[in-house]
């Protein structure tokens, strides 16, 4: 049960609880263990003077042992032995206690990719009255972002549920968070992530004049609609400027859409005139844009995505950051449904980039119901790989209920749980 403490009463061994937005503290998460004193300073460093704790789950030191004195005697505890466990209750406490984790794992996820889609959304939303705030709020949830992907080791990128209703956020929200991740694999300095950061985020900006019809690119295009859309790059940059945007994020606004061939457009720039970041930008949203179409009939896997940039664009995209985009999202992404070398199906949850062959997935099991299923992580299951790449629609009926694959793909970001070597290049798998 959490009880209240004083910020000035912290020790370490203490679980505590902060009781802000993900966007208002350092920590990657909101409750935690204190393992170390610089921890402590952080959290008085917030301003807060109180906050909740739970001694329960606290690991402090021991007081010191009562010693026994001529008038009076240490009391002692009877001890109390409890049965031992079967092997049948150790399996079953162990599930429960992995099920409570992946649960809690996916809902702060969610959570955070939630509370990041209304900042953006009331940043955008900004833009034409108030673009100097616009800009701040802007950065604010870059700055939120980037200390939430300051941690040691490796990063999973996870799949999440993409509320209906708003698929620019989620959009945003999704080039973004990917373009970060692809800035700390290229290892870019803080201000080029802030601007890679930014930039991302407000890609699109220039849409914000346009019909709906227009705001994404459509084959059915006439000369002036195409035109009319291809407007939203110049539009963006002057939005960009009003919002007293930074060089480098201007240039992924002004470069988003330039191919390293020479394609794209507007200016037809080739591979040597454009930023790191707009390179990054201009893939990753590229990307994204394949998997999640304004029309879902026309949706790709993040599978069928991937080889489709791999086969028939890499002359339009950096071969490097394309080879390394593949290896971090992983052969099989987030959101790929799959059947594994036992022949049963799943659905890619989660994959570290260190090994992209072996991602977590969540595994069709008519034993389980679905609420009670375990993701199983293919790095701890050496004897158990993936086969092949489906289509939801080739999913047998109940294996496609129990899966429910999302229409939208959405991504967020979490420490991976496991570390382990890394795997070969595998680009061309």
């Amino acid at each position: 049960m959490a009880g209240k403490i004083d910020v000035d009463e912290l020790r370490v061994g203490m679980f505590i609880h902060l009781d802000l937005s993900w966007m208002q503290h350092p920590f990657p998460v909101g409750s935690f263990r204190i393992t170390h004193e610089q921890q402590i300073d952080k959290i008085r460093g917030l301003g807060l003077k109180q906050l909740r704790w739970s001694p329960e789950k606290s690991a402090l030191a021991p007081p010191p042992t009562r010693v026994a004195t001529d008038n009076a005697v240490a009391p002692t505890v009877a001890a109390i032995e409890l049965p031992p466990e079967t092997a049948a209750q150790t399996a079953e406490r162990e599930r429960r206690e992995q099920l409570n984790a992946q649960r809690a794992s996916a809902e702060l996820c969610q959570n955070q990719f939630d509370e990041a889609g209304h900042a953006w959304r009331a940043a955008f939303d900004s833009v034409v009255a108030r673009p100097e705030q616009a800009r701040q709020d802007t950065e604010d949830l870059t700055h939120a972002l980037l200390q939430k992907m300051l941690v040691d080791g490796d990063m999973c990128i996870r799949l999440l549920t993409c509320n209906a209703g708003d698929n620019a956020s989620a959009h945003a929200m999704n080039v973004a968070v990917i373009s970060l991740l692809m800035g700390r694999v290229f290892g870019l300095g803080d201000e080029e992530m802030l601007d890679l950061g930014i930039g991302a985020l407000m890609h699109d900006v220039g849409k914000i004049e346009l019909p709906e019809r227009l705001r994404h690119a459509d084959e059915r295009f006439g000369k002036d609609d195409l035109a009319a859309y291809r407007g939203h790059v110049a539009h963006g940059v002057l939005h960009g400027k009003r919002m007293n945007l930074k060089p480098g994020a201007l240039l992924v606004l002004a470069q988003h859409h330039e191919h390293a061939d020479g394609s794209g457009f507007p200016l037809k720039l080739k591979v040597e005139r454009l930023s790191a970041a707009a390179r990054i930008v201009a893939l990753v949203n590229r990307y994204d844009n394949l998997c999640n179409p304004p029309s879902l009939a026309n949706a790709l896997t993040p599978h069928e995505a991937l080889s489709l940039l791999f086969a028939q664009a890499r002359s339009q995209f950096d071969a490097s950051m394309l080879n390394s985009f593949i290896r971090m999202m992983g052969v099989y992404p987030a959101g790929s449904v799959v059947q594994l070398t036992d022949d049963r199906y799943a659905l890619v949850m989660s994959v570290n980039s260190t090994r992209p062959l072996k991602p977590n997935v969540l595994v069709h099991d008519p034993q389980l119901p679905r609420e009670e299923a375990l993701h199983l992580n293919l790095m701890t299951t050496p004897d158990l790989g993936i086969r092949r790449s489906l289509k939801p629609a080739q999913l047998p009926a109940e294996a496609l209920d129990y899966l429910a694959p999302r229409p939208r793909v959405a991504y967020f970001f979490e420490a991976a749980r496991v570390s382990v070597a890394p795997e070969e290049d595998v680009v061309n798998a």
